[in-house]
């Protein structure tokens, strides 16, 4: 029988560690106009957007995109977000808030639909990989859900109790998923999604990364 441990947040990582809001919607457009899609604000794209991502192209054509449709929107999307991820930063106040719960002596990692090979280095290179005691990336197709990678990944995590982890992220599949492997939820209002859509999935919504932390450790305690 595996040791429970204490405290445990999965981090998620775009729009929620990492502040991409600018290169998403940027990347969003440029994929938007390689199919001669008309450009949508942020405000639009935070108010419809949901997972499996073909499913918020449906929102956006009025039907869903074919196979076709998909691949050149998908290979626009990530060629043009690469592009501009360059010039975005970590949330506010997100490498003092790691920091401070290792130093509280509890433990944390992320789980992201980002592709793993892209994301272990952008992890890396903000200097906060110490903080996580895994970091795993998508290592499959793009557009599904993260359920049934977020019970992988706790399955690989020793001594991690999903009854005392937190998920904390901004999109509804974040807590969807979270319910999913027996975990709670914290979803946060300064990434993809709206808080009018974030509050449909049940889970306490918060405006700062500091308040979701403090939620985590009420919920995890």
């Amino acid at each position: 029988m595996r040791m429970r441990t204490g405290a445990h947040i999965v981090w998620d990582w775009n729009g929620t560690l990492f502040h991409d809001n600018d290169a998403i919607i940027g990347a969003t457009n440029a994929a938007f106009a390689e199919l001669g899609l008309a450009p949508i604000t942020l405000e639009r794209y935070r108010t419809l957007y949901c997972v499996p991502v073909p499913k918020f192209y449906e929102r956006l054509m009025g039907r869903l995109p074919t196979d076709a449709e998909w691949q050149v929107m998908d290979e626009a999307f990530q060629r043009h977000y690469t592009e501009h991820r360059v010039r975005c930063g970590l949330a506010d106040g997100a490498t003092e808030l790691l920091a401070g719960w290792r130093s509280a002596g509890h433990s944390q990692s992320i789980l992201s639909l980002y592709g793993h090979e892209e994301l272990v280095p952008m992890v890396r290179g903000f200097g906060i990989e110490t903080h996580f005691i895994r970091v795993d990336g998508r290592t499959g197709p793009s557009g599904g859900s993260k359920a049934e990678h977020m019970v992988r990944h706790l399955a690989a995590l020793a001594g991690v109790d999903p009854a005392r982890t937190v998920v904390i992220g901004d999109a509804v599949d974040d807590a969807t998923a979270a319910r999913h492997a027996g975990a709670r939820a914290v979803l946060y209002t300064g990434g993809s999604h709206s808080r009018t859509s974030l509050e449909e999935a049940g889970v306490p919504v918060v405006d700062t990364l500091a308040e979701a932390v403090k939620e985590a450790e009420r919920l995890a305690a």
